[in-house]
């Protein structure tokens, strides 16, 4: 098959951020799954051994509307008491190819982020800021047909560990109704890190119809078998009510998502168009899921670009959220079983997220 499918596809499937990061994100704190899920070489071309992939992601999206399930809670934005969310992710990966059917990826992840909310009434609006290190992420790839046989169709498997590298107790001051100021740590949605050393499994799939269009699957799961990582949810003393319900320290959730679409390529470009689930699930796989998440999902339309050079990729993907869900939590349903009253919080969640970056092969 002609070289732009070893890169097309490369770059297509590359990025997740998006966490994906997206995919819209937001307070549903999906972490960056960086240049993992990569269907890192097209199978029915020449691999040479020992070759190696680089690839740079950047992500940026802003959260700004605020769901109570699927309810959009309009007036927050109409009180400008709404939190805002901004989020740059910056992921570096590199893969190396052993031959046509083995693979092992190192994502290096790093962000800047940023929470604008309000204090007192009428709320004056501060600013809380993290930057650095997140979760490195290992993972080795197998593709589990064999390319000299079979061309047009494969499915990838991965496993691999994401490590705590990044901070998940990270604090900046915050503005309090009476003008002062009081250290504490930063909210669970810009932290860089969960606190959880995680393993994933990857499914990466392709079905070529002709060397111009074929479809592409992903799914990718993380999940995190520690229960809380021990930073509390605030920089004040919690109430016996949270402490109860354990909201008052913050949970290590698992994550997973889900990205199906169509490939068409016309000259050096290639275009896309996809759909993605991106979730942050009410309950882990392994494990008790104590302690405060906003979980929730978002179903997004994803287009996307790629021009291809000799050995490199460019690539534009820009995921449209359709449907945002913040569902109720564990915290959520203990209250409700514990006061009577039925307790659902909220989340906030971007319109849209911008995946922009480049993929060369040496």
């Amino acid at each position: 098959m002609k070289s732009f499918y070893k890169l097309s596809f490369i770059a297509a499937l590359f990025i997740l951020l998006n966490h994906s990061n997206v995919f819209a994100q937001g307070c549903v704190a999906i972490r960056s799954t960086g240049g993992l899920c990569t269907m890192d070489e097209h199978p029915d071309s020449a691999v040479k051994t020992g070759a190696w992939l680089f690839n740079s992601n950047s992500r940026y999206y802003k959260s700004f509307r605020h769901f109570v399930g699927k309810q959009e809670q309009f007036q927050r934005i109409a009180l400008q008491n709404n939190v805002i969310n901004k989020v740059v992710t910056q992921d570096f990966t590199f893969t190396r190819l052993f031959d046509d059917r083995w693979a092992l990826a190192v994502d290096i992840p790093g962000a800047d982020n940023s929470r604008s909310q309000v204090a007192g009434s009428p709320g004056t609006r501060f600013s809380t800021h993290t930057f650095g290190l997140g979760d490195i992420h290992v993972t080795g790839y197998y593709w589990l047909l064999n390319p000299a046989k079979i061309h047009n169709f494969n499915v990838q498997m991965g496993f691999g560990i994401k490590f705590a590298t990044g901070s998940y107790n990270s604090q900046d001051y915050f503005l309090q109704a009476n003008g002062t100021k009081i250290l504490g740590p930063v909210d669970q949605s810009i932290q860089l890190g969960d606190g959880g050393t995680g393993v994933s499994l990857e499914l990466n799939s392709y079905y070529n119809i002709s060397h111009k269009f074929g479809f592409y699957g992903n799914f990718y799961y993380l999940a995190n078998p520690r229960d809380v990582n021990g930073t509390p949810t605030s920089a004040t003393p919690a109430s016996a009510t949270k402490i109860a319900i354990t909201s008052d320290v913050e949970s290590v959730p698992d994550q997973y998502l889900i990205r199906a679409g169509a490939s068409l390529s016309v000259n050096r470009f290639d275009f896309s168009l996809g759909v993605r689930d991106d979730c942050l699930p009410v309950r882990d796989l392994f494990g008790n899921s104590d302690g405060f998440r906003r979980p929730g999902y978002i179903l997004s339309a994803e287009p996307g670009a790629t021009y291809r050079f000799k050995n490199m990729a460019i690539y534009l993907f820009v995921p449209i959220a359709v449907i945002r869900d913040r569902t109720q939590s564990v915290p959520d349903i203990r209250q409700t079983a514990l006061t009577g009253v039925y307790t659902h919080g909220d989340a906030a969640f971007a319109d849209y997220v911008v995946n922009v970056g480049l993929t060369y092969k040496f």
